[in-house]
């Protein structure tokens, strides 16, 4: 066991995509609330600058038992912390294959590693695209799900895969089906680094700072107030800390797994969005029209009830220009990381 878990009394925790977006905010979570860490990344999407120092990082895929397993060991882990995946919807529409293998049977072979190993407690980041085009908003827990892109399916099948393997080993899993994950750690110690990215608040703020000449809004057309699509924006800060109040709930109730939303239950429109980003950059943004993209639902806001009363989880960031002004910040101190080589 290592010193650290000796010292804080907590398993470690393996964060799989730890040097990714959410994965990286997790990290900081859990060790600012006192848990030992370490970090598998192949750094497809990942970067090493988002990892902590002072945390044990490995660089392969986990879809490699034989490093999985290693890992475990070495570390002492006693939990896992599984972000590692494919997040974007239409390219899942375009080449399926490459999400059900990153998100599927990937996720297989690490909760396969998991049960070898007895790691007893697992977080599984998943998504509200699990629930489709839903009839009924807000959304609960409860609502049907019924995907309607392969990014969806490959989540939805890696949930089944987890209360398969729970019902038949000793392990107990928290499902997480996040909403939409916007902002920045509030120190700037990390936050959405991928060049490319396709969540709009990302995309706005490139372009408030003149790494991109225009927004594109995708489809004006849905069934909203304004036409363009509604989501449940939530701060990847409290998305990280309910991570680590679910692990607190696994370990204290071994025999309980838990399939939770993680949203705020308010819904905003792309065009609200960018009218936001508009305000606090003070400056507008030009914004191009286009078609919808492929897989793309009219509007999805989560009910967060059960979150609520599961988890003592009091979300710190619940506000759209605040999620707007730590993406700002970030974006700009990224700019200064890759400035300087």
């Amino acid at each position: 066991m290592s010193e650290a878990t000796i010292q804080s009394g907590k398993p470690c925790v393996l964060v799989t995509g730890g040097a990714g977006y959410i994965g990286s905010h997790a990290v900081l979570a859990l060790k600012d609330a006192g848990w030992s860490v370490a970090v598998i990344d192949n750094f497809t999407t990942g970067f090493r600058f988002a990892v902590p120092d002072d945390v044990p990082l490995y660089e392969g895929d986990i879809e490699d038992g034989a490093l999985v397993a290693k890992i475990i060991a070495e570390q002492s882990i006693g939990a896992i912390m599984h972000f590692a995946g494919s997040i974007v919807v239409p390219e899942s529409v375009s080449d399926p294959l490459k999400y059900y293998h990153n998100n599927t049977v990937k996720s297989r072979a690490l909760i396969e590693a998991a049960v070898k190993a007895e790691v007893p407690h697992f977080i599984f980041s998943s998504t509200a695209a699990t629930y489709g085009t839903p009839e009924v908003s807000p959304v609960t827990e409860e609502t049907p799900r019924v995907p309607i892109n392969p990014y969806g399916w490959s989540k939805l099948m890696t949930e089944q895969m987890l209360g398969d393997t729970a019902a038949a080993h000793p392990m107990n899993y928290c499902a997480l089906r996040y909403f939409n994950v916007a902002g920045a750690d509030p120190r700037a110690r990390t936050g959405q680094s991928t060049a490319g990215a396709t969540h709009l608040i990302k995309v706005a703020v490139e372009a408030a700072l003149g790494k991109r000449e225009h927004v594109g809004v995708f489809g004006t057309d849905f069934d909203t107030p304004d036409g363009t699509g509604v989501r449940d924006y939530i701060h990847v800060s409290d998305l990280a800390a309910a991570h680590v109040l679910a692990l607190d709930a696994l370990i204290e109730q071994p025999d309980r797994s838990l399939t939770m939303n993680c949203g705020y239950g308010r819904g905003f429109s792309v065009l609200e969005v960018l009218d936001a980003v508009d305000r606090v950059t003070n400056m507008k943004i030009d914004r191009r029209f286009e078609g919808r993209r492929a897989g793309d639902s009219a509007s999805l806001v989560s009910d967060p009830a059960r979150i609520r009363a599961t988890l003592p989880w009091e979300p710190k960031h619940a506000d759209l220009d605040e999620i707007i002004g730590h993406a700002l910040a970030w974006e700009r101190k990224l700019t200064e990381i890759r400035g300087n080589g």
